[in-house]
């Protein structure tokens, strides 16, 4: 009875103010009855449906994993929706996290293989793709300025495998911010989920939550206890996509220190060793006033403005110290490994020998590096072992690998494959480049 009682919640809310309108608007002579109040929700609602379901989607993934050594490959399903004519569905990361098979099914039942554009861990969006000739009917994303606690929302997706199962209820509230337990060095957006009481289940996980008009709410990822579920606020998951088909991953601009809200500003509690924060004189005890003439106003806020800036630009900080305000040139980095979600692979040939976890940079990477360019290729230096030849070496986090000894490294695999046929402890000459141009450095390997 619960979850029907979740569900007339938002009827009963529809009714009464239909009925209030309907009294302060018409004579009782033209007042419309009980019955076809309730038809005229009803069929709103259908008309809803109908109309968004073209562009839900039904997923079905392969899942690998390592159990006591051995691999066991299990299915899974989920939700999906169109969001760009060309193909382009928006889902959750947890949907498409270790997939190695991707299936969509239409409405239409057409069933495509998909590949995965981009994903993002921080804030459970992923982009997936089928290859179609035909234009995609799509959803359109809600105006976030205009959602309201009390509207009415309406969840479409696929719970234990029942595929496009309608639940309905209200957005419960805005500006939720959720941290899993079981990945608390996550970085997570601050206040980015909506909250609804509309039923999800497993499978419901990447279906959209609409408005009565059929736009997007929000994506539906958490079920976070009896009548209560998450979704991903639609301004993010749309931003967050379009980003992901740009450059296939987000890279978020950091400044690595323990900072705290303060009365003055933002207090700073630690600053990490030979990061560009420390390099550049922030300290322990320092009070954050203003970045770039902008006044601080919390650490949530301050946290998300730096994410948007371009690594590698400096960012002017007014700081006050020992009761004197004095400015500082904090270069920004790029957000540490563990609160993207990623770990070193310790067992790479460039960590092994060199101290450095490295990546490919995707197309158009270059837009959120302000020290290169278009024409620029390599691998970018994500860590460095804090006793390894490349810590010794200083290289730092945030330099392209262009090429060792003379030969470029245009991906991963490339600079395994020269560091295998290198003999241990000898010689090798970096061409790299950072924020202060480009240099040649010379290591001896592990």
């Amino acid at each position: 009875m619960k979850r029907y009682t979740l569900s007339y919640s938002a009827i009963i809310i529809f009714c009464v103010v239909l009925v209030t309108m309907i009294n302060s608007g018409t004579t009782a002579a033209h007042q419309p009855s009980d019955y076809e109040i309730l038809s005229s929700f009803e069929n709103a609602l259908i008309n809803v449906v109908e109309k968004s379901m073209p562009a839900i989607v039904s997923i079905s993934t392969q899942k690998t994993q390592i159990k006591e050594g051995k691999p066991i490959t299990r299915p899974s399903g989920a939700s999906g929706f169109l969001f760009r004519e060309d193909g382009y569905i928006l889902t959750n990361e947890h949907v498409v996290e270790d997939a190695n098979n991707i299936k969509v099914r239409l409405h239409n039942g057409t069933s495509y293989d998909a590949k995965i554009i981009g994903a993002d861990k921080n804030t459970d969006v992923a982009v997936i793709k089928i290859d179609t000739h035909d234009v995609c009917p799509v959803l359109t994303m809600a105006d976030p300025r205009n959602i309201r606690v009390g509207q009415l929302a309406i969840a479409i997706g696929d719970p234990l495998q029942y595929r496009y199962t309608v639940t309905s209820g209200i957005v419960s509230g805005k500006s939720r911010c959720f941290h899993p337990h079981e990945d608390r060095d996550l970085f997570q957006y601050h206040y980015n989920y909506l909250q609804t009481d509309a039923w999800i289940h497993p499978g419901s996980s990447g279906g959209p939550l609409l408005n009565i008009h059929g736009e997007v709410l929000g994506i539906n990822t958490l079920k976070q206890g009896e009548g209560s579920t998450f979704a991903v606020n639609c301004d993010i998951a749309e931003t967050i996509g379009q980003k992901l088909i740009a450059h296939g991953s987000i890279i978020r601009g950091y400044i690595d220190a323990d900072m705290r809200n303060n009365s003055r500003g933002i207090r700073v509690r630690s600053v990490k060793i030979n990061s560009a924060a420390f390099r550049s004189g922030l300290k322990r005890n320092d009070i954050i006033l203003e970045y770039d003439g902008e006044k601080v106003t919390n650490i949530s806020e301050f946290e998300n403005i730096i994410m948007e800036y371009p690594i590698g630009k400096k960012c002017v900080l007014k700081v006050l110290r020992n009761s004197q305000e004095i400015t500082l040139n904090i270069p920004i980095e790029e957000m540490p490994l563990k609160l993207v979600g990623r770990s070193v692979d310790t067992d790479s040939a460039s960590w092994k020998k060199l101290g450095l976890a490295v990546r490919d940079i995707g197309n158009g990477s270059h837009l959120r590096y302000e020290y290169l360019t278009p024409e620029d290729r390599g691998l970018m230096v994500e860590q460095v072992n804090g006793i390894s030849p490349g810590f010794k070496a200083k290289i730092l986090k945030g330099m392209l690998l262009v090429a060792i000894d003379g030969q470029e490294v245009v991906d991963v695999r490339t600079l395994e494959t020269i560091l295998h046929q290198k003999q241990d402890g000898s010689d090798v000459i970096l061409d790299v480049k950072g924020i202060n141009g480009s240099e040649k450095i010379t290591l001896k390997l592990y």
